[in-house]
């Protein structure tokens, strides 16, 4: 099968569903990626995150059956395919990556009494995958919304989330909070997220005046599932269980000072990571808010510092790449690098005027360590989640 990949992930999403299905698409529905301006791996800590919904996303043409079975396309994966039936979506063994994702959303939907039948879906997108922009969000997402428009329910923007983070949980095997998520669910143009992970309460941030999202991939792929990521998350609970408390959310600095010192080396910087990259968050937001990027690119270096000392989350490419952009943008913005860390993408949020300065000094200065260029977008923030027709 032969899909435009010139055109939009609506269009080829169409194109593959006609050429698959034989009929047009009865629904559209798309969900966009994110990017994580800061607050790392907080949001199974329930403290806060500041995300933002960006503009490149996952789109699902779908039309229902008249039975069962779920048929799926991936137009971007080889015009690969898979076929189950609803009640056998829990049963991922031997389905690969990207149908777990889908099976999952069936199987936690249908498991929250919504009513789910069967359907045809073709799926396309433009999030590049394992590059911390957390495609398999938006992916479930997408699947999630055009599920609800076929079968004529409705749902929250938060209990999409949460369905969402049940299935990767669940039957895509990746221990994730819900950030990656409720970014996608409730995205606003033109703002980030301050995010309670807790709570799930949500304020929108305005991006400075004048400034871009920059998203750089470094091309240094890496997968959650296979990574470290788990790890980091069986120690975060290790450290707030030594602490005495629900989640590292709950360390205060009298505690910290108190107890923070009889927790094994390795888990203590993990929660230092934790505990001090919560607090930028809600430092970040009144920075934002005053337009102070002097502040704001102080926060998000050490933000990246952070995760490359205490958590161990970046590779030293990525960190050479976090400085390579901070030093065009200087005081001015920052750079760090954001989503799950060992590969992935830097952010950097900085004056436009700077954009094309910082394009040239990547293409001059960074190779992946196989020798590839880096790839910049210039993104816009995103409005959540949703059908589209």
């Amino acid at each position: 099968m032969t899909v435009d990949l010139q055109a939009t992930p609506h269009e080829r999403a169409a194109q593959g569903f006609l050429r698959a299905f034989g009929t047009p698409a009865q629904r559209v529905a798309r969900a966009p990626a994110r990017v994580n301006l800061i607050g790392e791996h907080t949001d199974y800590n329930e403290g806060f995150a500041m995300p933002c919904a960006i503009d490149r996303d996952t789109v699902v043409a779908a039309a229902p059956r008249d039975d069962d079975v779920v048929e799926v396309l991936a137009c971007d994966i080889d015009g690969a395919t898979g076929r189950f039936r609803v009640g056998d979506a829990a049963d991922v063994g031997g389905s690969p990556q990207w149908l777990r994702y889908v099976q999952g959303m069936v199987a936690v939907l249908k498991e929250q009494g919504r009513a789910v039948g069967g359907a045809q879906l073709a799926i396309a997108g433009n999030v590049p995958q394992g590059a911390g922009l957390s495609s398999s969000a938006s992916l479930e997402l997408a699947v999630g919304h055009a599920l609800a428009a076929l079968n004529g329910w409705q749902i929250t923007p938060e209990a999409m989330a949460l369905a969402g983070q049940w299935a990767e949980n669940v039957f895509a095997g990746c221990q994730c909070g819900v950030l990656d998520q409720m970014s996608s669910a409730l995205g606003v143009d033109g703002h980030a997220l301050l995010l309670d992970c807790r709570s799930l309460d949500v304020r929108p941030i305005p991006l400075p005046a004048g400034t871009a999202v920059l998203v750089i991939d470094s091309k240094i792929q890496r997968g959650l599932v296979d990574s470290e990521y788990n790890l980091r998350r069986q120690q975060c609970e290790a450290a707030a269980s030594g602490l005495g408390v629900k989640a590292l959310r709950d360390v205060d600095d009298s505690l910290w000072s108190r107890r923070g010192g009889s927790l094994d080396l390795v888990v203590r910087r993990r929660a230092r990571h934790i505990i001090s990259d919560s607090r930028r968050c809600e430092l970040l937001a009144v920075a934002m808010e005053q337009g102070d990027l002097q502040e704001i690119g102080r926060l998000m270096r050490e933000s990246h510092w952070s995760m490359r000392d205490d958590f161990e989350i970046t590779v030293p490419a990525i960190d050479a790449l976090a400085a390579l952009v901070q030093d065009v943008i200087g005081d001015a913005g920052g750079a760090r690098m954001t989503g799950g860390g060992f590969g992935g993408c830097v952010i950097a949020l900085a004056p436009r005027d700077t954009v094309d300065e910082i394009r040239a000094a990547v293409v001059r200065g960074y190779r992946s360590p196989d020798g590839r260029e880096a790839e910049v977008h210039v993104c816009s923030a995103s409005g959540g989640a949703g059908v589209l027709a």
